[in-house]
């Protein structure tokens, strides 16, 4: 079964929304590096807004200051997060588990 070709309208407002979505989630990840936000609340957030729930979580982590892939990668594997996970995806004991690591660590930038 092939899906049916889309207009010129609906290809330009496909593209118009992926395009305010991707802008959504460079915000959030902005404003976690900045510290303007937290994890917890960008979590949350994920659950009304669906641009912040496509977000993945190893992209989250990354834009911690003092997290980078290996970091990334190792507190997924000690929470038990699959690599490819996206924020909305996170069951609740995943969610709780995650919070807690990022809060308990003290954040340095440059460490």
């Amino acid at each position: 079964m092939s899906l049916r070709p889309l207009t010129v309208e609906e290809r330009a407002a496909a593209l118009q929304k992926a395009a305010q979505a991707r802008t959504v989630r460079a915000e959030a990840k902005n404003k976690l590096k900045a510290g303007k936000t937290t994890v917890a609340q960008l979590i949350a957030a994920a659950s009304q807004d669906e641009a912040l729930g496509r977000l993945k979580v190893t992209e989250l982590l990354e834009s911690l200051p003092g997290i980078g892939q290996v970091r990334a990668a190792a507190i997924m594997q000690q929470v038990g997060i699959a690599s490819t996970r996206r924020l909305r995806g996170l069951g609740v004991h995943q969610r709780k588990a995650l919070i807690e690591l990022i809060d308990a660590s003290p954040r340095q930038a440059g460490s």
